[in-house]
Formats: C-alpha cells, structure tokens, sequence
C-alpha cells in the first residue's frame, strides 16, 4: 500500500473539514475514502462520516469548518439535502459543499437554496483548494467544477483511498453465495463513460470520456482490502469493459498475486456482446457474476434509452452467461413512457423462462425512470410530451405515462418491492406476486432453474 502522506498532517486540521457520505449502494463508500486521501496527503485530516451506517455526529459537526457531502447517486443526492439542513441548525457558519457527479448536475438547485458551493465530479483537486481555503485566510467561493476543467488536474493526484483501520465489514454488503457471506471490497479501475444512454447522469457530466486508474494504483487498492478482510472485489466502474484491456490486466494481476479472492464488475449488454473472450477469461480469473443495464426487452424503449443493444443480442447474452456458469444479474428500468403492460408482462415471461427469477432484485420491477438535471432526455424530442416541471423535492424532472394505469402500477410494485427488502417473502414470492398485478388473467409462463448458482450482493441495488 502506498503511503497515506507525502508530508506530515496537520493536528490543527483535525475536525476542520468533515466529508460525509450518504448512500453508496451498502458498500464502504469511495466518496469519502478517495478524497480524504487526497487530503490527508496533502496535510489535512478530515474527519469521516457515512451516515448510512454511523450515528450523524453532531458535536462534530458543530465544531466544523467544511463539511462536505458525498453526492454520487440520486439517492445520496436527496439525502445529502436533509444532512446540510442539520449542519446548518448546528453550525450556521459552516461552510457546506456538496461534491461529486449529481452535486455538479444540480448546483442551481443547490446553492444557495441548500449550501455554500458545489464540485462536479472529477472534483479531488477543487475540494484540497476548497479545504485550504476554509482552514486558511482566504474566502472560499461557491464554484462549480465539470470534468472537463478538472480532470486532467484529478489525474494528476495520488486518488489511492484512505480508509480507516481496522475495517467493520459488518457494516456494509457483503457477497451472498449459497447462504455464505463473504466480506467485499470495493475498488474503482476506470472514471467516467464513453456511451451516451439518454438516462443515465454520465454523459451530461463526461461527454463521453472515461480514462483508466493506473494497474500498480488499482492493484495497491486491492492490496489495502484484501488486507483488511475483503476476500471478494466489486468493481465500482460505470462499465468494468469500457476498456476491456485494461479489466483484463487489471483481473489478471488480481487473480495471480490474490490467490482465492473473487470479483463481479458491471458492464454494457453491447460490450458483454462485443467481448465475450474476455468475459470467458474474466470468469476463469475469478469473476462470479455480472451486473448489466438490460432496461428492458421492448426494442422501442431500448432505441429511447440509446442502449447501443436490442432485445436479441441481450438474449443471446443472457444464454452465453448461462453456458459460461456465471450469473447475469440485470437491472430494469421497467417504467418509462414507452413501455405498456403487455411488453411489461413480456419482460417477466422472459425473467421466468430464461432463469432469471433468482438473479433480479425485487426492487427493479418497480424502478421508475429518473429524468435528473441535465439529463439527454430533457433534448430527447419524444420524451417532451411527457415531461412536467422539475420537483425540487425529489431533485428531478415529474413525468407521465401515456397509460395512466401504469403509474399506478409502478407505485403497487414499488410496495411489492419494499416488503421484499424487508424480508417479507423471498425473491420467488415476490416475483410471483408482480407477476399477479402486471398480467392477473395472463398464464403463466413456468419458472427455469438457472445451471449455476445466484450470487449476489447483501443490498438490493438502488440509484
């Protein structure tokens, strides 16, 4: 593992900057770890926070300078809104920054309605001057920061995280495989995107670019986890394959210098399509299941999504995992304007007969389409019939289906989805029971067993 600092931190910084994180899909979040390693090499030790499963620290708080909260996803996006409304009842004068990709997609909506200033993602460098400024002389200024400004300066820095010791893998996802429950680390290999799906926050923010994390640092990450406990990696790529060479160094290295440590990554139906001697050779390295954005198996809505597959090459997919042994886990978006009830009721037949049942989250049946700030739906010509204002409660877009039927599905499978994660019925029972409300008077297709088993991660996925 590399050095945690180039020169000594400064004990008068402790407690001036906090980074908070919200919500990092169950893992231990890179949100706060990567930027407090920037900052702790830099000479400043921020304290660290995820609310997701600490107590919300308000003495603290209190006696903070910076706070600055995690905004990676939609969901800690919303969450961060109601952390930085208690910072400020308990520190008026802190200065609070949100930071990551949906922090730079929504500052109008942020500053000053909710705080102080706002990076966008590749933010690393603006948040060490950010820190030095507050715990300096100068005023800090409420900036926004895109990729294109900052990146170049973010890759020039040492992104290794900083996470503390020892580690409390209890607290976070863990691999489920046959009912064994093993500890999961989670490293990044890549940043950004090179596609352009019209739903997804990527694209507005990196307009198509990603660029690789050096191996040695990659492998320097996995070597700081798998000394902590973690015997199995989550790849937190946006796509593991958008350079399919370096996942395969990357795997390669792993799978020879960490005897018996496993990974799943996410990646594209196009590149899963594309690649697929290298998915087998992921597989014989170690890889255990994939994540992909199936959406849906309507080829209309795929062509609104910009999906770069059909229907087909996602099937021929779906079957190559099959005789590969590795489980697909999709995820859905099985509520836009463009899918009806009986391409709906289509997509659980396929889930049925392709094995699937097991291998998708109860939780992605209700998944509604999300139109955030920026968002390419917004200049998408066919979604403006549909389009509302945007709702500063839930931090994006209001839409409608076409079929007023369908919104009121979405919301009786999101209850189905909820009583699901808690417990209520197992994934079996609860797909039984979508089905049910989709197609009531449908026959039902039988159910296949997949050939191999279900792995997955302890946390349904979320956005």
């Amino acid at each position: 593992m590399q050095s945690e600092s180039a020169s000594s931190p400064s004990s008068a910084a402790d407690g001036g900057v906090i980074l908070i994180s919200c919500y990092e899909l169950g893992h231990e979040p890179l949100g706060i770890a990567v930027p407090a390693g920037v900052l702790v090499r830099a000479g400043i030790v921020p304290r660290t926070m995820d609310v997701a499963v600490d107590e919300f620290d308000a003495a603290a708080v209190a006696g903070a300078r910076l706070v600055a909260i995690s905004t990676p996803m939609h969901t800690a996006l919303r969450l961060g809104v109601r952390v930085a409304a208690r910072v400020r009842t308990l520190n008026p004068t802190a200065h609070i920054c949100f930071y990551g990709l949906y922090a730079g997609l929504n500052a109008r909506h942020l500053v000053p309605a909710h705080g102080d200033s706002c990076l966008g993602a590749e933010c690393e460098a603006s948040l060490l001057d950010l820190a030095r400024a507050t715990l300096g002389a100068s005023e800090p200024r409420a900036v926004v920061t895109s990729p294109a400004a900052s990146a170049a300066r973010a890759r020039a820095l040492d992104l290794t995280p900083h996470r503390p010791s020892p580690a409390r893998h209890d607290r976070y996802v863990m691999l489920d495989l046959a009912g064994a429950r093993t500890p999961v680390g989670y490293v990044q290999t890549t940043r950004g995107c090179k596609h352009h799906c019209r739903h997804c926050p990527l694209p507005a923010a990196y307009a198509g670019s990603f660029y690789a994390v050096p191996v040695a640092r990659v492998l320097d990450d996995v070597a700081g986890v798998v000394a902590r406990g973690a015997r199995h990696i989550t790849f937190a790529d946006a796509d593991f394959l958008n350079g399919p060479t370096h996942a395969l160094r990357v795997a390669r290295e792993l799978h020879r210098r960490f005897a018996g440590v496993s990974f799943d990554y996410t990646a594209k139906i196009e590149h899963l399509y594309r690649h697929r001697e290298a998915v087998r050779e992921l597989r014989d390295l170690g890889n255990v299941f994939v994540v992909s954005a199936v959406e849906s198996f309507n080829d209309e809505v795929l062509q609104h999504l910009d999906k770069g597959h059909t229907r087909v090459q996602a099937l021929e997919v779906i079957r190559f995992f099959e005789s590969l042994g590795t489980a697909l886990r999709p995820s859905l978006v099985p509520f836009t304007p463009w899918e009806t009830r009986a391409s709906l009721a289509e997509l659980l037949d396929i889930v049925a007969s392709e094995g699937l049942v097991g291998r998708v989250d109860p939780v992605q049946y209700s998944i509604r389409l999300l139109v955030p700030e920026s968002s390419l739906l917004l200049r998408h010509e066919p979604m403006r019939a549909y389009l509302g204002s945007f709702d500063p409660e839930t931090l994006s877009y209001r839409w409608h289906h076409p079929d007023a039927e369908m919104d009121r599905l979405q919301r009786e499978l999101a209850r189905v989805a909820a009583d699901a994660a808690a417990g209520r019925w197992p994934v079996e029972d609860a797909f039984a029971r979508v089905r049910a409300a989709v197609a009531p008077g449908r026959a039902a297709h039988a159910v296949s067993k997949p050939a191999g088993p279900s792995p997955r991660l302890t946390e349904d996925w979320f956005c």
